[in-house]
Parts: C-alpha cells; structure tokens; sequence
C-alpha cells in the first residue's frame, strides 16, 4: 500500500476512505472502539500534500499514507482518548501530546483514525469488555480474537487496515496474532520508548510493537520506531542476524497439565523440519526446562498488573464499582500484596530472566507452540466473576508459553505455519535473547517464505 501511494497509484485519502468504508462493513466483529473519520482524513489529506510539496520528506516514511488504528491501551497518541475498555476511564484521559511510540508511528507516515478494543484493562486474552464492543475473530466470528490486542488482531486480518498498534505484557501481541494468522512480535525489554509518562511500563513487563500480515511489515515497523528509548533500559545490544547452522531448541510439548493439541505440536514439528533442511541443528528440548519458569511467570504477572491496577484506581480517583467484577477482584488482590511480597515477585521475575538465559548457553533460539488449543468460543473468559486465579489458568491453559517473555524481557515471535482442518491458523513461537528481533525475524521470514498460510481478507483499497 505504501508503495502504491508513493507511485501515485493510490492517494492517501482514497486508502483513508477504503479504510473507513471496510471499518463499516465489518462493524459485526466488533474489531474498533472508537473511530474518528475527521482526524483520519485530516491525517491523510497531510500526507498526501506532503507527498506534492515535500516529496524527499514523504520518501523518507517507510509507511506513508497508510490508515492504521492504535489499541485502546498503551502509550497513547493525541486527540484518541484512552478508555482501556473501562467505563471507569470514560472521558477521563485523553492525551497530550503524543507519546513517544505514538510520534513514531506517525513519524512513519501511518494515519491514524480510530482505536481498536481491548479487554478492560488487558486482563484477558479475550477482547470483549462489557463496556462494549465484543471482539470476534474474522476467520471465524464465533470465536476469540485473542487479547488484549483482539481489535488490532481482527482488523488487521479482516483487511480494515494493513498494520495496527498492539500491545504485550503477558502474550497481548503474539496471542491475538497466533487467532487470527497473523505476525506478531514482543520486542526486547528496553527496545521501544514508552515515555514521556511511562504509564504502560509495568515494572519492564510491556513491549509495544504492531500486528502485521507479513515478516515484511514487522521488520520495518520494528526498525522505524524502536531504540533511543531514552529509559529506563539500556538499549539492547542487536545480536547477529542469523546464518546457517544456528542451534535451534525445539519444544512441541507443553505438559501434562497444559497440554497442546497435536496439530499445534505438528506445526511446530513441520517448521522444525523445515529449518533443519536449511542448514540449522535441532536440539529437542522437555517441558521439564519450562514448567518452573511459566508457573512463576504467571504469579509474577498477577502481582504486577494487580498492583497497577490498584494504584492507578486510587491515582485517579476511579469509582471500583464502575468496573467489571474480575477486575475489581485484581484490584482487591493488589491492594492485599504487601510490600515484602512485592519485592520478592520482582526478585522471582529477576531469576527468571537469569534461568532463561542459561536456555541459550548452547542455544541460539528456541522453537515452541504459541497456543495450546484452537482459539476458544466468545465467552470462554468471561470476567462476570471474582476468581483471579481461575482466570489466570485459564488464560495459561491457551497459551503457556506466552507470559514467559515479558516476564524474562526476551524478545519472542509469532506467525502462522499452516491451517487446520477448519482452516484456522496453526501459529508457532520463536524466542531468542536480547537483541534478538533480527534472527527472529530472519528465521520467521524462512518460514514465511513456505506459504503455508494464506490471509483470507484483501486489505481494503488494494486489489486482491
């Protein structure tokens, strides 16, 4: 689409409409929360003058002219007020000025013109607040998107727009990517600014990136936004890129009590091959490695987003009884977690990461399931209760392996490698260290590049 519009072949604002016109169409999936045709307009008819008048400048944004949405949570962009599926935060925050992602993405010329839904404050792994609207899946509308980023996920696969705004602090990106057939990469801790407030910083546990239909996309939305950070990391140091004979750890399995469903270890088994026929040595590797790391990822989890929560309701001010019952049950379970506890979480977090590391002392990455099981019906996290813990196994039965990599700070990648009978998506993981966005994103072009999956919906304003 961007070289489209670079060559003339489409104008920003015709992109724009067809854009708008496909949010119309495909209203039923409840994919966008809040729309703002004058703004998206408004957005593309800039681009469009820029691209008469300052044609070097307009050359220089790798994504220029193209329509995107942001997720109703995260680093926030101007003028999209945040309400984070909530009804405790209607009309409560709407920010200025752009964060510093924000920027960046419009800095690469994406226009903006909605914000995409997301479970009320991320909790799920389900987009479907009870503030509205419920998200579906495209592929098929009686089951999940995925969450948080179920909205970014379903609009971008139903072809509303080519990109979009995603969020991960416990599989938030990869989760709805692996529903939906779709690419979608964590980034390392410490690879993309969350300033200037860092309110979606979560002790570190967050990676904001995009929801994308192709390696492609994610390679260069990866590259345009992230480093220079400014905190309250380092940036990470890029490893190498890749080559051939790189030691590949594979995991097909995920234990007796998180078992994955054998056409999603068959997925993982097929890339395998695939990457042992190019020149790379398999290492299978046992549930044994992981089982400890995924149990205290998941308590991790818990203490921190309940703890956010807790602050940030007494913070603003926030009215508990405004909000869902699971999610006041997270803010009941932070405001318990006392100081010591805390401190020993962040600690637990510390260990993981180390334990994590000695994974790669003779591994250059590791191959995994990203979801244990087909992407359950609408309704199978349902939040109408106050058992945190139900619900946090819950959330781990789908995908055990998604809360590992915010919690290390690892950068981690998900992509379809095939369909089911159904015809759903059969997605797998790779994890490398830090830095590592690069032979990921190597190693997932070499899959891609077998054309296992096909995207179901043309974007709209491209011919099919």
């Amino acid at each position: 689409m961007a070289g489209a519009i670079a060559t003339g072949a489409l104008s920003a604002g015709e992109a724009m409409e067809a854009a708008i016109a496909a949010a119309s169409r495909h209203a039923h999936l409840g994919a966008i929360c809040h729309i703002d045709e004058d703004r998206g307009r408004a957005a593309a008819a800039r681009l469009d003058g820029e691209r008469r008048t300052e044609p070097a400048r307009f050359a220089a944004r790798p994504f220029a002219g193209v329509p995107t949405l942001a997720k109703d949570l995260g680093g926030p962009f101007a003028g999209f007020a945040v309400r984070a599926g909530s009804r405790m935060l209607d009309g409560r925050l709407d920010p200025k000025p752009d964060s510093d992602l924000a920027h960046r993405f419009r800095e690469a010329g994406l226009a903006l013109f909605g914000l995409t839904t997301a479970p009320e404050f991320g909790l799920s792994l389900a987009s479907e607040p009870a503030a509205g609207p419920l998200c579906r899946n495209p592929l098929d509308s009686a089951r999940t998107a995925g969450g948080s980023s179920g909205g970014a996920a379903a609009a971008v696969a139903a072809g509303i727009v080519a990109i979009a705004h995603a969020t991960d602090a416990g599989g938030s990106i990869r989760v709805p990517a692996a529903c939906c057939g779709l690419v979608g990469l964590k980034p390392t801790r410490g690879a993309i600014p969350g300033g200037p407030r860092f309110g979606n910083h979560l002790g570190g546990i967050v990676g904001e990136l995009a929801v994308c239909r192709s390696v492609r996309d994610t390679r260069r939305i990866f590259e345009a936004v992230q480093g220079r950070a400014r905190g309250p990391f380092a940036d990470p140091a890029p490893s190498p890129t890749g080559g051939q004979g790189l030691r590949i750890g594979v995991l097909t399995q995920t234990g007796a009590e998180f078992p994955t469903e054998p056409a999603r270890s068959g997925a993982v088994e097929a890339a395998a091959k695939t990457l042992e026929g190019q020149g790379h040595r398999i290492v299978d590797l046992d549930w044994a490695a992981f089982a400890g790391l995924v149990a205290v990822s998941s308590t991790v989890f818990a203490d921190i987003v309940s703890i956010n929560l807790a602050n940030l309701v007494d913070a603003l001010s926030l009215d508990p009884g405004l909000a869902e019952p699971l999610t006041r049950a997270f803010v009941d379970r932070g405001r318990r977690i006392s100081a010591g506890a805390l401190w020993t979480s962040l600690d637990a977090a510390v260990h993981v990461s180390h334990k994590t590391w000695a994974l790669f002392d003779s591994l250059d990455c590791v191959l995994m399931p990203m979801l244990a099981t087909i992407p359950p019906a609408v309704g199978s996290f349902p939040s109408d209760h106050d058992d945190t813990d139900l619900h946090l196994r819950r959330m781990t039965a789908f995908a055990p392996l998604a809360g590992l990599a915010n919690i290390s700070g690892f950068p981690a990648l998900t992509l379809p490698y095939g369909a089911d009978a159904d015809g759903l998506p059969l997605p797998v993981q790779l994890m490398a260290t830090m830095g590592g966005e690069r032979l990921l994103l190597s190693l997932a072009a070499a899959l891609e590049a077998e054309g296992r999956w096909q995207h179901r919906f043309p974007v709209a304003g491209l011919a099919a």
